[in-house]
C-alpha cells in the first residue's frame, strides 16, 4: 500500500474522531461504524465490493427481502400472482413508497432498475434470459412475461449481497449498466448525505423520514419491517486495525465490521464489547485470475496454480492469531452448504512439492510472463492471503510483480481488460460471503460467460450449460448431483482458485441492541 495514502486515511479518520460533532448530529442517535474498507464506489451494481453492498442496503430497498433462513419474503411488494403455468408473474408494489427526493416509487422505476441490475448480476442474468418482457401497466404493477418457468424469481430479486437488485428512480436506472450512477438516491430506510462525505475517511447516512416499513412480518435480515431507530449512521474509515480497536474500546466507535483476528482475544476480555459471528455462511477467499491475458489465458497453467495453492496456509495467515476462529478448506461451494462436495478436491489438500510444481508450470506452457498481482493492503484478510499466494507463485518459478494498493484502487483497476503493459492485471485476492457462493445461481465468480462475467472474464460453455440445468432442476438431490459436475468442470477450467474459508466475527459496544444476523444492516438497531 502507498504509505502516504495510508497515513492520510488514518490521519483523516483520527481527525474526524477528535473534531466537535456537527450541529446537525448533536443530540441525535448516531451510530459510528468502521467498514472493512472505504466505500469507493456508490453504485450498487457496479462492483461486487462488500463495502458498496453495505452502503446499498442502507440507501436502497428491494422488491423482496431475505430472512435469516435465506428464504425470500415480500419487501417493497405487497405480494405476487403467478399464472400461465409459471410464465407470468404479476407483482404489486405496496403503497406509500417514496424516494429520498420526495418522488413516489412507481412500477416503471422498478422495471428500469431490474433491467439494469439484470445486465450485471449472475442471478439477474439468468432471470433476464428467462424473461421475454418486463412491463409496468400501471403505477403499482410489474409484470414479468417469461419464456419458461423461473420459480426462483423472488430469490433473485431478494439477493442482499454482492450486486443488490436496488430499486432506484427511472432516470438513474437508465444509466448504462457499465457506467456508474452519478448519485445515490433510493427509497431505503436511510438516505446518503453526500455533502458530508470525506473521501477516504467518512460517509454519512440520515434516517429517511418518508420511509414506511412493512406492517407485517418480523425483522429478519432484510425481510420484515425495516425500522430505522437510528437518526444517523456514520461510516468511519480506519485503515489501521489497531486504531479502530482503540476507538471501539474508548467508545468513540460503536461497531467494527471486521476486527483484526489477532486482536479478538483482547476484545473478548473487555466487558463493554461483544464479539460474535453474525454471518454464519462465512467468508471464502479466492484468487481471481485474468482469463483474457497471458499467462492465465492458458487453462493448463491455471490448473497448476489451483494445485499449488495451500488453503490451510492461507487461512492460517488470516486466523492464526486466534485458534477459536473457525476455518475450513473448500472446493467451489462453501463448506457446510447444501451444494458442497468432495468431488475432485483431493489435489487441493495434497502436500505441496514446489520443485515438481515448478516443472509442471513450465510444461504447461509458462514462459516467464510478468504476473501483476494486485493486493488490497488496507484489508488484512486480503493482504495476508495475497502474501501467501504471491510466495507460492515465486516458489514455483513465476515472475511476480506484486502491486500493493488500497482496496478501492484495486476495485477500480480490476475493471481494466488491457494487457499488463498497458495498466492491466493478472490476478488478485478477493473474498465472497458464503451467502453468495452457496449455489450455482448466486455463485457469480463461477460464471463462465466470458466478457459478461465479473473481472477475470472466464469462458466455460460446459459450466454454463450445467448451471442452466441446475436452475431447471426442482429437487435437492438432483441439484447436488449437478453441483458435483460443476465442481469437477471447474477443476478443469479454473474460473478462480479457492483459498479457504473462515468465519469473521464482528465487534460492537454492548449498548448496541437489535443487531440482526447476516451481513451488516442498520435497521432494527437501537443504541442505548
Amino acid at each position: 500500500m502507498d504509505r502516504r495514502r495510508f497515513l492520510k486515511g488514518s490521519a483523516a479518520a483520527t481527525a474526524l474522531l477528535s473534531m466537535p460533532r456537527l450541529a446537525c448530529a448533536q443530540g441525535a442517535k448516531t451510530l459510528r461504524f468502521v467498514p472493512y474498507s472505504d466505500v469507493a464506489i456508490i453504485d450498487p451494481i457496479w462492483t461486487t465490493g462488500y463495502s458498496t453492498r453495505t452502503h446499498a442496503l442502507l440507501v436502497w430497498d428491494t422488491l423482496y427481502g431475505l430472512d435469516e433462513t435465506l428464504q425470500p419474503q415480500p419487501q417493497m411488494v405487497e405480494g405476487h400472482v403467478v399464472a400461465e403455468d409459471g410464465k407470468r408473474w404479476t407483482l404489486t408494489l405496496r403503497p406509500g413508497l417514496v424516494f429520498h427526493d420526495g418522488s413516489k416509487v412507481l412500477a416503471r422505476d422498478a422495471v428500469a432498475s431490474i433491467k439494469r441490475w439484470g445486465a450485471r448480476d449472475a442471478f439477474g442474468q439468468s432471470l433476464m434470459a428467462a424473461t421475454d418482457e418486463i412491463s409496468a401497466p400501471d403505477d403499482r404493477t410489474i409484470v414479468f412475461r417469461l419464456n419458461r418457468p423461473f420459480p426462483n424469481l423472488p430469490a433473485a430479486l431478494a439477493r442482499p449481497s454482492a450486486l443488490v437488485a436496488a430499486i432506484m428512480p427511472e432516470y438513474l436506472a437508465q444509466t448504462d449498466p457499465f457506467k456508474q450512477i452519478p448519485e445515490a438516491i433510493g427509497s431505503g430506510p436511510f438516505r446518503y448525505v453526500k455533502e458530508e462525505r470525506v473521501p477516504g475517511a467518512r460517509h454519512v447516512y440520515a434516517r429517511h423520514e418518508g420511509y414506511v416499513p412493512r406492517a407485517d412480518g418480523k425483522p429478519s435480515f432484510t425481510a420484515g419491517p425495516r425500522i430505522a431507530y437510528l437518526d444517523r449512521v456514520e461510516f468511519v474509515v480506519m485503515p489501521d486495525p489497531a486504531t479502530a480497536i482503540s476507538a471501539l474500546q474508548a467508545g468513540e466507535i460503536d461497531w467494527v465490521e471486521q476486527p483484526l483476528i489477532d486482536m479478538l482475544p483482547i476484545l473478548r476480555k473487555d466487558p463493554n464489547i461483544v464479539v460474535e459471528v453474525k454471518d454464519p455462511t462465512g467468508m471464502a477467499g479466492q484468487i481471481r485470475l485474468n482469463h483474457l491475458q497471458p499467462p492465465f489465458n492458458n487453462p493448463a497453467i491455471r490448473r497448476v496454480i489451483l494445485k499449488a495453492l495451500d488453503q490451510e496456509a492461507c487461512m492460517d495467515a488470516v486466523c492464526g492469531g486466534d485458534p477459536a476462529v473457525k476455518r475450513a478448506t473448500m472446493g467451489f461451494f462453501p463448506s457446510g452448504s447444501p451444494m458442497a462436495s468432495d468431488a475432485g478436491i483431493g489435489a487441493l489438500g495434497a502436500a505441496k512439492d514446489h520443485a515438481a510444481l515448478k516443472r509442471e508450470l513450465s510444461e504447461a506452457g509458462y514462459k516467464g510472463e510478468r504476473i501483476v498481482f494486485l493486493s488490497g493492503q488496507d484489508v488484512p484478510r486480503i493482504s495476508q492471503v495475497a502474501e501467501v499466494a504471491a510466495d507460492m507463485l515465486r516458489r514455483i518459478g513465476a515472475n511476480v510483480d506484486f502491486v500493493a494498493a488500497d482496496w478501492g484502487t484495486v476495485l477500480q483497476r480490476i475493471t481494466k481488460r488491457d494487457p499488463v503493459e498497458a495498466g492491466g492485471w493478472s490476478c488478485y485476492v478477493t473474498y465472497w460471503s458464503g451467502l453468495d457462493l452457496g449455489s450455482p445461481a448466486t455463485n457469480s465468480p463461477l460464471r463462465g460467460n466470458g466478457v459478461k462475467a465479473g473481472p477475470g472474464w472466464p469462458t466455460s460453455p460446459e459450466i454454463e450449460a450445467l448451471r442452466a440445468q441446475w436452475l431447471e432442476t426442482p429437487d435437492l438431490a438432483g441439484q447436488k448431483a449437478i453441483a458435483e459436475k460443476i465442481q469437477l468442470q471447474a477443476m478443469q477450467d479454473v474460473p478462480y482458485v479457492p483459498a479457504g474459508q473462515y468465519f469473521q466475527p464482528v465487534a460492537y459496544r454492548k449498548g448496541i441492541t437489535g443487531m440482526l444476523n447476516g451481513v451488516p444492516v442498520f435497521t432494527n438497531i437501537r443504541k442505548g
